[in-house]
């Protein structure tokens, strides 16, 4: 198409694209397409988490206070599912001797004390192909030297019976580890604070090709000395779960980023294509006389 410039002469008029006429190009097309996939997969990932918010088979109401066999709940080094922490369990075992351990800053309704605890020798069943123990907090003390004294208890009781211990059922509450932690700077760096099975075994006796459970047992029953440990119901969970909602918010907006970012860059192309063809106009206009 031509035209009449400014100086009387005839040439060429290009006008710029439209920003619908650049996006409309195959490159950006193909762009498009692909910020489809990559939206389709986001908004998959969205509506899995939202499928993961929603419980749709919650815990019945008092269901943890129900005592089951602790090889329905949970199995040796596995995790214990969410919904079973608290979970009332009965395992069977005896006592191993020299593993009564102390670990500190238990509370007791409110009183800050130390729980004993003991490294307890499953029974086998017929599915074992080794031994297997469970961390159990035996009961708690409010001093160290109570600690100690239900620990010589303990401990005359266990090497007394021997290799010929019958076992006894433990009835407790399975609660998840709640991993190694460092002691306060006020008191012995060798003190355990957190009961953390994983920590425990690192000094125990007698563990070569030993399977340990991950959770370990809140006995619901203390031997003198030692005071039952306070163990109350695990409160009912929400059936909805907010963070998982919160992330498929985030990948709904990842989606919808998706397509923002193909707009801006397709503007962005735009608007230097008219930036050019304005400069390569202004450039070969000849100067106006002074």
């Amino acid at each position: 198409m031509t035209g009449t410039t400014s100086s009387g002469t005839t040439g060429p008029v290009v006008f710029p694209p439209t920003l619908r006429e650049v996006l409309l190009r195959p490159r950006w097309l193909g762009m498009l397409a692909l910020c489809l996939v990559v939206a389709g997969v986001f908004a998959w990932l969205g509506q899995w988490q939202l499928g993961r918010a929603l419980q749709t088979d919650p815990t019945p109401p008092g269901a943890t206070e129900q005592v089951e066999p602790i090889a329905d709940v949970v199995a040796p080094g596995a995790y214990l599912p969410e919904p079973l922490v608290g979970q009332r369990v009965t395992v069977s075992g005896t006592w191993v001797p020299d593993d009564f351990l102390v670990v500190a800053s238990r509370f007791n309704n409110g009183t800050e004390g130390y729980w004993v605890t003991g490294q307890l020798r499953v029974v086998p069943d017929a599915g074992s192909t080794g031994p297997t123990s469970i961390a159990v907090a035996i009961g708690w003390a409010p001093s160290l030297d109570v600690a100690h004294a239900a620990i010589d208890r303990l401990q005359q009781d266990a090497s007394a019976a021997g290799a010929s211990s019958q076992p006894f059922d433990v009835v407790g509450r399975i609660i998840s580890d709640e991993g190694p932690a460092l002691p306060r700077h006020d008191i012995d760096p060798q003190t355990m604070t957190s009961m953390s099975p994983a920590a425990l075994l690192g000094q125990w006796h007698d563990v070569d090709g030993l399977s340990v459970y991950r959770p370990y047992l809140a006995s619901q029953t203390a031997p003198q000395p030692l005071a039952d440990i306070a163990s109350p119901p695990p409160p009912t969970g929400s059936t909805v779960n907010w963070l998982n909602i919160f992330y498929a918010v985030e990948w709904a907006v990842f989606a919808g980023f998706a397509f923002y970012l193909w707009y801006r860059l397709g503007k962005d192309a735009w608007e230097r294509e008219v930036e050019d063809i304005e400069d390569a106009a202004a450039a070969a206009s000849p100067p106006r006389p002074a």
